[in-house]
């Protein structure tokens, strides 16, 4: 059943979030985490000379903080995933899936010359058990 709904080629600008948050690479963590806590969002695209780099998690901060004892002041470029795993717009569902577990991403960014949207392994399920 998945794959014949993911395979009717419906694109992912048909169920992304157009609402992305996006910061360059030198704000502290904790602006950061800020920003994600007051947006409710769980991730934000890393951005240098405005162009997208890395994505920063909440996982991120749970994980590479803790664990490596970075200060709370570190550069998101250095907590950051990066390079950067993207989709275009117009790609259907089914390579969007394909490519997060193959990649193991929770969250990709739709990126069309610019950051347009984010699609997450949530959006997918939900499409999935809407149909």
């Amino acid at each position: 059943m998945t794959s014949d709904v993911l395979q009717h080629k419906t694109p992912v600008k048909e169920i992304m979030s157009n609402s992305v948050l996006s910061i360059d690479s030198s704000v502290s963590a904790t602006d950061a985490a800020k920003l994600m806590e007051d947006s409710g969002a769980g991730a934000i695209v890393v951005l240098e000379n405005g162009l997208p780099v890395g994505i920063v998690t909440d996982r991120d901060f749970a994980i590479k903080i803790t664990a490596h004892s970075y200060p709370i002041d570190t550069p998101v470029r250095r907590i950051m995933s990066s390079p950067l795993i993207s989709i275009d717009p117009d790609s259907d569902l089914w390579t969007a899936s394909d490519l997060m577990s193959t990649r193991n991403v929770r969250k990709l960014p739709v990126i069309d010359d610019r950051v347009v949207g984010i699609i997450t392994s949530s959006d997918l399920v939900k499409h999935i058990t809407d149909h």
